[in-house]
């Protein structure tokens, strides 16, 4: 499948899953909930290798990974941004994890070596600007209290953990691990965090057996947790953290658009406007690059770049 098909997977999706998840929060505890999606969503992708044959036995050194991505992409960031929305509105917590998108730009060019274009910080800008007039009439009457520092605060550690989460992936896929089975583990791993943090807080392990409940779990862990993170993931390993962090950007568009839809929410001027912003910055970060991306390091040293998977592929 295209980058581009697996970008607009991940857009898609997440941005579906946000009117998904206010049938979550209820009488089942967060901690709870996530750790039924994880674990459930594991046990799916355990069962989908074993049925297509791909192998599921790597080595200590591979289980770390797969234990770093079960932390920081399948555990603490969610738990963070669940209650992020406890305390200020998705709107905002939309922005403050938008803000991912330049921390992978920083940790990719840190951790990675990654040389970074200029049309990359450019879109990232636009990004986030397009992100703020979107929910411009929240941010309008906001009010600097308490609560809405701490969910800032929440909001934002989560995005940092994720993006760790992100580059973890991509190094992950440099040293050839395959996306499907890291995910499996990395689910698995993150689903039993969840579980013994749960435990530890005390949190009854009960179940929401009505209908909005079991279909938005349901829903979370297939095309949530499985689809989306597989499409994504999929595409960092391609075109980098740094550029494929853009989807973040994308999906409170999609979230808006979802609420307009089946929630009533009038499309006014900062709905339009916001948008047009943030898809003229993801024109710029995706847009065809004939000069592929050459590490930092490689190039302060003179020497040829010999590793293909430090360098985005096309996305088409």
């Amino acid at each position: 499948m295209t980058n581009i098909l697996l970008y607009a997977l991940a857009v898609l999706i997440w941005g579906s899953t946000w009117f998904a998840i206010e049938f979550q929060l209820g009488s089942v505890a967060i901690e709870v909930s996530l750790a039924y999606r994880y674990l459930a969503a594991a046990a799916l992708l355990f069962a989908w290798c074993l049925a297509t044959g791909r192998r599921l036995r790597f080595d200590a050194v591979s289980h770390r990974y797969f234990a770093l991505l079960g932390v920081f992409l399948f555990g603490v960031n969610y738990v963070l941004a669940y209650y992020a929305q406890v305390h200020i509105t998705s709107a905002l917590a939309a922005i403050s994890f938008s803000c991912i998108l330049w921390m992978n730009i920083v940790n990719s060019r840190l951790l990675l070596g990654t040389r970074i274009e200029r049309s990359t910080y450019a879109g990232a800008a636009l990004g986030i600007v397009g992100i703020v007039v979107l929910f411009w009439p929240s941010v309008h009457s906001l009010s600097l209290s308490d609560e809405t520092l701490i969910g800032a605060c929440l909001a934002m550690a989560s995005a940092a953990i994720a993006s760790f989460g992100n580059i973890i992936s991509q190094r992950a896929q440099q040293r050839g691990l395959p996306v499907v089975q890291a995910n499996a583990w990395g689910m698995l791993y993150g689903g039993i965090l969840l579980t013994l943090v749960a435990l530890l807080e005390g949190r009854p392990f009960n179940f929401d057996f009505s209908t909005g409940y079991v279909v938005s779990l349901a829903y979370l862990t297939v095309f949530g947790s499985i689809i989306a993170f597989g499409a994504y993931l999929t595409v960092l390993g391609r075109i980098g953290a740094h550029r494929a962090g853009y989807v973040f950007v994308m999906f409170p568009i999609v979230a808006v658009l979802i609420s307009a839809l089946f929630e009533g929410l009038e499309i006014d001027w900062h709905i339009i406007v916001g948008a047009g912003i943030a898809l003229a910055g993801n024109l710029l970060i995706l847009a065809r690059r004939h000069r592929k991306a050459v590490p930092v390091a490689q190039t302060r040293a003179g020497g040829p770049v010999s590793a293909t998977a430090m360098s985005p592929r096309s996305t088409s």
